[in-house]
């Protein structure tokens, strides 16, 4: 069984050139859907980054799940950016 690629340091996600790396936290209540949605990001090439967190979330009476995920692309990063889709 090959194992996921997790980056815990910088020089794992060096940007391309003239590009840079895409930072997302990824977040959802504990069902299949925040799996999916690991999933699809790491379909698209994106990395995960640290460890993932789980917390209860008082107000609402769920757990909710969160993981990091990196990219590095070719090109300059910009704030329209829509993250999701690169």
């Amino acid at each position: 069984m090959s194992s996921l690629p997790v980056s815990t340091s910088c020089w794992e996600c060096t940007p391309l050139a003239d590009g840079t790396t895409l930072y997302r936290f990824l977040s959802a209540d504990d069902t299949s859907e925040f799996c999916h949605k690991v999933s699809a990001a790491l379909a698209k090439g994106w990395v995960l980054h640290g460890s993932p967190t789980y917390a209860f979330d008082a107000a609402r009476g769920v757990m909710r799940c969160g993981q990091a995920v990196t990219k590095p692309v070719a090109v300059p990063y910009t704030s329209e950016m829509k993250l999701g889709e690169q």
